[in-house]
């Protein structure tokens, strides 16, 4: 019988730190708590990150937003940048992109960037789930198919992979993969969910050789939630850092504003019928005149 050829890795690395990825993380001024309590959780999974304190931009700043966290990026030295804007102290938007720091001194690589509206959140300590993981351990980032057959899903994978993905031999790394981090496409949206890989491994002889004979191994893999989860519903994607050209735009997208004003217009709209029908069964009432009785003085 011909003996079974050995895997060969993809690539033979050294062991050293190679892949020099740093990974902005903040927020803008007058996020909530749940909004602050993510930002914490998405540090707490991203150990290459550089913090910053909250960007309190001036609408009359010459480039914005996006001017500002260029700035500081380039400042501290990251090439990747993690922001979530809070607008109306309700509504949470993620911005994913390249500063293009490091690659040319005149930053002309810089983009592309992605603006999602963040929905459906929930933190660590809000769910209180089972698993667990090593701080700092680098994760196993998981796709589905969509995001190798859309063309907008490759691009978005590409960034996913730059900021959560942990470079090897990072120092506030640990070198063990002990979770798995997935992103799938259902809805239109990007659902985010991370695991914790637990391995049960058999307590006598008897049930080592029952899990072999099933699965081939001694023990058995699983998976088990960590947190946080949360969907990012893609709004746009542009050329460059913070704009610039748009590449992609989400059709389907609906701004949340907008759901508002037609929920208080449908609101609006039931008091109308109800003021109305109210005033046809006054006119109504007054309109129904009975015919006088003749016998309805008799017993007067």
């Amino acid at each position: 019988t011909p003996k079974p050829t050995a895997i060969e890795p993809a690539f033979c690395s050294d062991g050293r730190y190679h892949n020099k990825q740093r990974c902005l993380i903040l927020c803008s001024r007058g996020v909530t708590s749940r909004f602050r309590h993510l930002l914490e959780d998405l540090r707490t999974l991203i150990p290459h990150h550089k913090k910053d304190s909250k960007l309190d931009v001036s609408k009359n700043q010459t480039g914005g937003i996006g001017a500002a966290v260029n700035e500081i990026a380039e400042m501290r030295g990251c090439n990747s940048v993690l922001f979530i804007e809070c607008r109306k102290r309700k509504d949470a938007y993620l911005w994913l992109g390249h500063t293009g720091v490091g690659a040319n001194a005149s930053g002309a690589s810089a983009g592309p960037s992605a603006r999602f509206l963040i929905e459906n959140i929930h933190t660590m300590d809000e769910l209180r789930l089972t698993g667990n993981c090593m701080k700092g351990s680098r994760p196993l980032l998981s796709f589905d198919n969509n995001f190798d057959q859309r063309e907008e899903l490759k691009l978005l994978k590409c960034l996913f992979i730059d900021v959560f993905g942990t470079p090897r031999g990072h120092p506030k790394s640990k070198p063990f993969v002990d979770r798995v981090m997935g992103f799938y496409y259902a809805d239109g949206k990007i659902w985010v969910r991370n695991y914790q890989i637990v391995e049960d491994h058999a307590t006598n002889a008897k049930e080592a050789h029952t899990e072999k004979k099933l699965h081939g191994n001694t023990f058995s893999t699983s998976l088990v939630e960590i947190g946080p989860r949360f969907v990012l519903n893609p709004i746009r994607i542009f050329r460059g850092s913070f704009g610039g050209q748009t590449i992609f735009a989400n059709e389907q997208y609906v701004s949340p504003n907008s759901i508002r004003s037609t929920t208080l217009k449908d609101k609006g709209r039931i008091y109308e019928e109800r003021k109305t029908a109210q005033k046809k069964r006054k006119l109504r009432q007054e309109e129904l005149v009975l015919p006088e009785d003749p016998l309805d003085s008799v017993f007067k």
